[in-house]
């Protein structure tokens, strides 16, 4: 028989999971902040204060105390696929105050597992968002380094022009907000449209992108002047949404999962390839810059800090150096012969960071 596993040597990486990730899935916080509480030492395995890691535990066999209360069993890893209706939150809770309806309220699910909306929807936007309890996936399909594409079906007000899906396809200038200021400008990357209808009154088109910035798509029709009459999310990476009525949910399927699953892990592939390329292509140069006589490091420290930025009504790169952005768009409004105006970007009526 074999034996069992020595609960007091939490070293042996054979035991199971890293104690931090356990605690994670658990719900006690992120893996960063569960990694502050073992080493503030608040956290006991069978009876012994863990204050160093790595650690790993059995989450079935171990007894985990974290902060004075025993660590409860983690929820059984659920993925729903709603179909937001208008008028309701992307969020878990409203704002004290409030009573908004919010996403989770329309997902009753018997499990009774505390779910959160993976990315977000605008309020008045409608279709798919997916909600889980599986925080290292909805990462990978949120954020920017993976590129999970987001598809829309986007009706305007208009016939919308082949100039127009031309620019919108090339990349739209939009200002970017930090801690509540505007801080500069930059253009989005490419975007896929496909005409689905149009005629003299309306356009209808499916969009996918594969960024997310604060109600992208609507911004970018504006700024083309189509605006938006109606949006809906049809997709997010493979999934579709198919089957459901406004404000219906069910759970993913497996073929679903592995499906996800497999496009955040092929988008970070394709990044880390690319990155590669941009590496060897760099060395490249840098080689044949050094036979020409120019050093390296010495082109370093002449280069400037800040990378060149970009005019927004320019539509190209203008090499400005070590200035302030309103100063180089000032400076290149003068350049082309017009003086730009002041670039703001809408807050969203619930605060959210959606790219709808």
């Amino acid at each position: 028989m074999a034996q069992r596993a020595d609960k007091t040597n939490l070293t042996d990486a054979s035991r199971g999971k890293r104690l931090q990730r356990v605690m994670a899935d658990a719900g006690v916080g992120s893996r960063r902040a569960c990694e502050n509480m073992i080493e503030e030492g608040l956290v006991e395995v069978n009876s012994i204060i863990v204050a160093k890691l790595p650690a790993w535990v059995d989450p079935e066999e171990d007894h985990i105390v974290v902060n004075g209360k025993p660590l409860p069993k983690a929820d059984r890893k659920l993925y729903i696929m709603l179909n937001k209706p208008v008028n309701t939150l992307s969020t878990a809770k409203d704002e004290p105050g409030s009573d908004r309806r919010t996403v989770t309220q329309l997902v009753d699910h018997p499990a009774s597992a505390r779910l959160f909306p993976v990315g977000r929807l605008d309020y008045d936007t409608v279709g798919l968002i997916l909600l889980t309890n599986d925080g290292e996936l909805a990462n990978r399909l949120t954020h920017p380094r993976y590129g999970v594409p987001k598809t829309y079906k986007v009706t305007v007000k208009g016939e919308l022009d082949e100039e127009a899906i031309k620019e919108l396809e090339r990349g739209i200038y939009l200002a970017q907000r930090k801690a509540g200021n505007t801080d500069g400008v930059a253009r989005t990357a490419h975007v896929e449209i496909e005409l689905i209808a149009r005629d003299r009154d309306r356009t209808v088109v499916s969009l996918t992108l594969r960024e997310g910035r604060n109600r992208q798509v609507r911004r970018m029709l504006a700024a083309v002047g189509y605006p938006v009459r109606k949006l809906e999310r049809t997709g997010m990476g493979p999934v579709k949404l198919k089957g459901l009525p406004r404000g219906g949910w069910r759970e993913l399927t497996r073929e679903e999962i592995r499906a996800l699953r497999r496009s955040a892990a092929d988008s970070q592939r394709e990044e880390k390839e690319q990155g590669a390329k941009s590496s060897n292509q760099r060395a490249n140069n840098g080689s044949q810059t050094g036979k020409s006589g120019g050093s390296r490091r010495t082109r370093a420290r002449n280069q400037p800090k800040k990378a060149p930025y970009m005019s927004p009504q320019a539509g190209q790169e203008v090499n400005i150096r070590n200035r302030t952005i309103k100063n180089a768009i000032n400076r290149a409004g003068n350049e082309k012969g017009f003086v730009p105006k002041k670039i703001e970007e809408p807050e969203t009526t619930d605060g959210s960071n959606g790219n709808e």
